[in-house]
């Protein structure tokens, strides 16, 4: 696919990933768009893998060039965190980025300083309403239960990133002084990874798609999920003023590409999940854990109350750098991205006032016969060989399904399930369950399933086999 689609942009080209190009350097009839994303961070994918592998930007480009023969080169720049894409916009070498919130806010702060180099967000890709996209994994093998039980150990994170900014709030709320209370090492996700598995730390706070990978991996299991907190985290993308400034038709195009992409994902997911695992190196499994029905919201509006949860990250970055003060309601401009959808045909306010998640399961559960209507208890079940998936009405329906198709031989690809207290989807198999009567819950964390049974007598924690053989 890939191949055709350099093949079909003549006037246009993809640079090897990584390099370094001055976005100010060009001749008279081409233009350089220089792109930052970070392929791993799956929750940017409609502005970043996804939209790179499906050349969606490349076309509308080249539709420009048909028009007024201007030419465009465009340059892919993968890193895996937002900082060093940050670093390269305060030297205007990346035009375009894509990264989470705290990070947002940090080039925010950063660029400002220099008119050249001067940001705004002007797009969001995916959010989660109750902060449900950061998490803190402990070993297999280790013994907390509780953000408590980390007091003294050592906990890796990227520091200035969502996931610190997670771990922080999070070990404050359960009364850890987050600055003396743990020791916190920072890390790269992937030197993180490491360090957990070797045991050099014994916690990893980190965004997705890391926590998920490594529990799906058997390298970690779910210690706490940031939407405890009830507080929403984004990823979005930001641009240098300047550049579009100088190149409105680059903007638009980017953000009409970006539009091209978040359908593609919520029509499409499965198809999309295999694509953006292709891309980025991630098992597909975990790309849909995160980029399924029932996952992240990607939605590209700039909602107020996202915009109010940026003004409410400002403490704890001013807490952990020098971070100068900063205009947010002058940062986010919803003004380009009203355009495109304006150009599309496409009611920016009716999306902007719609809270729920663009993509559900719906459907009939072929199991228990009932409708799939409630995302709240909506499962998913992925056989292996099968390019579909199934709905399952409920966690205790999707258990039956799952016994059945095992039952005549099939194997389970993926299980997906919401957390019974929280909402957030994660692997059945990976999850703690309790059985309340005919019922059976999954929690992602041994702590929200102990606060279920405390609440509900009677109820009582089982593995997951016991789940499985229970459900009837």
């Amino acid at each position: 696919m890939k191949t055709a689609l350099i093949a079909l942009t003549a006037g246009i080209t993809l640079a090897t990933a990584g390099c370094s190009l001055d976005s100010a350097t060009q001749s008279a009839d081409t233009v350089d768009v220089v792109i930052g994303y970070q392929s791993k961070t799956i929750n940017t994918v409609t502005a970043g893998t996804l939209l790179r592998a499906q050349g969606y930007l490349e076309h509308r480009l080249a539709d420009i060039t048909k028009n007024t023969g201007t030419k465009y080169n465009v340059t892919w720049q993968d890193y895996d965190t937002g900082a060093p894409i940050t670093a390269q916009m305060v030297a205007e070498k990346i035009d375009i980025g894509s990264m989470g919130d705290y990070p947002m806010l940090i080039n925010g702060s950063k660029t400002q300083a220099n008119e050249r180099a001067k940001t705004e967000i002007v797009s969001v890709t995916g959010y989660n309403p109750k902060g449900g996209l950061n998490m803190v994994v402990v070993a297999p093998n280790s013994p907390a239960r509780t953000l408590t039980d980390l007091a003294g150990q050592k906990v890796s994170a990227s520091v200035g990133s969502a996931g610190h900014g997670m771990l922080v709030q999070a070990l404050g709320k359960a009364g850890v002084d987050p600055k003396t209370g743990v020791e916190v090492l920072n890390q790269q996700p992937q030197v993180g990874a490491s360090s957990l598995e070797s045991g050099q730390v014994q916690a990893l706070s980190q965004f997705v798609a890391w926590p998920g990978l490594l529990v799906q991996q058997g390298k970690a299991k779910l210690l706490y999920d940031g939407a405890e907190l009830n507080y929403p985290t984004l990823h979005g993308v930001v641009v240098r003023r300047a550049y579009a400034a100088d190149h409105p038709e680059v903007l638009d195009a980017f953000l009409q590409a970006q539009l091209d992409a978040t359908d593609f994902l919520n029509t499409k997911p499965l198809e999309a999940a295999r694509i953006v695992a292709e891309g980025s190196g991630l098992p597909q499994e975990v790309v849909y854990l995160y980029n399924g029905p029932g996952g992240t919201s990607f939605d590209p509006t700039l909602k107020p109350a996202l915009v109010n949860a940026l003004k409410g990250d400002v403490p704890y970055l001013k807490s952990i750098d020098n971070f100068a003060d900063l205009d947010i309601a002058g940062f986010v401009q919803d003004g380009p991205l009203r355009e495109a959808f304006a150009a599309r045909g496409q009611d920016y306010d009716k999306a902007l006032n719609t809270a729920t998640n663009p993509s559900a399961l719906s459907g009939r559960d072929p199991v228990c016969k009932t409708a799939v209507d409630n995302p709240a208890t909506a499962s998913e079940l992925w056989l292996q060989g099968s390019d579909t998936t199934s709905a399952a009405a409920n966690p205790t329906c999707l258990l039956k399904a799952i016994r059945e198709a095992e039952a005549r031989g099939a194997t389970v690809r993926a299980a997906y399930v919401p957390d019974a207290e929280l909402g957030t989807r994660w692997f059945a198999d990976k999850s703690v369950w309790v059985r309340d009567g005919a019922n059976h819950l999954p929690f992602g964390t041994v702590a929200g399933a102990q606060r279920y049974t405390t609440a509900h007598p009677g109820s009582v924690v089982v593995d997951y086999q016991q789940a499985l053989a229970g459900a009837v």
